[in-house]
């Protein structure tokens, strides 16, 4: 069993199976959202996990729904021009101006935490729905995630599961995709 595997099925597995799982995820009640690390180079084996574990909530009666954060950053760069405009600009302007340009679209003029709260069970309820927010690598280098969980406190309402690909550093540090200087203020549990 690989290191991802068994993670997923000894650590995380027993926790969203439970009936009401917020308080073992988090100690913040308006946060009941934790991350799941990974390595990078394990993202199809992820996706892959990631079904098999929905299908065993959903035998055990839990409603699972899907976010993903590559749908998410296509749909809020589709809503300010089209994806071959994007493509332009970049030869245009150079990469570096693009990433900035992509992060204000995502923070300013279709915020991200916007489209993903969007996405959100309705009619919410945290003993039978769970969410996965999942792609988070598709964001690499323009947005970084510890803004969209601070930024959905108060909008999450059921157990949450953000699959963050990096590296941990200390305790409660995460280099995203293994590339980026540690941001070590995640309050979020690290699984």
């Amino acid at each position: 069993m690989s290191d991802l595997m068994q993670r997923i099925k000894t650590s995380l597995e027993p926790i969203l199976e439970l009936a009401d799982p917020r308080e073992r995820l988090s100690a913040y009640h308006d946060m009941p959202y934790a991350l799941f690390r990974y390595d990078p180079e394990e993202e199809f084996e992820l996706r892959k996990q990631i079904s098999l574990l929905e299908t065993r909530l959903t035998q055990k009666g839990k409603r699972v729904s899907r976010i993903s954060l590559a749908q998410c950053l296509d749909a809020a760069m589709r809503s300010q021009r089209p994806l071959e405009d994007w493509f332009s600009a970049e030869c245009d302007q150079g990469t570096d101006t693009i990433v900035e340009t992509v992060h204000s679209v995502l923070s300013e003029y279709a915020p991200l935490v916007d489209l993903v709260a969007a996405q959100m069970p309705h009619d919410p309820d945290p003993l039978s729905d769970i969410v996965f927010i999942q792609r988070t690598g598709a964001l690499f280098p323009v947005y970084r995630t510890f803004s969209l969980l601070e930024q959905l406190k108060g909008r999450v309402m059921v157990p949450t599961i953000l699959f963050y690909p990096g590296d941990l550093d200390g305790a409660a540090g995460l280099r995203f995709m293994g590339v980026l200087a540690a941001e070590h203020n995640y309050r979020p549990k690290i699984f």
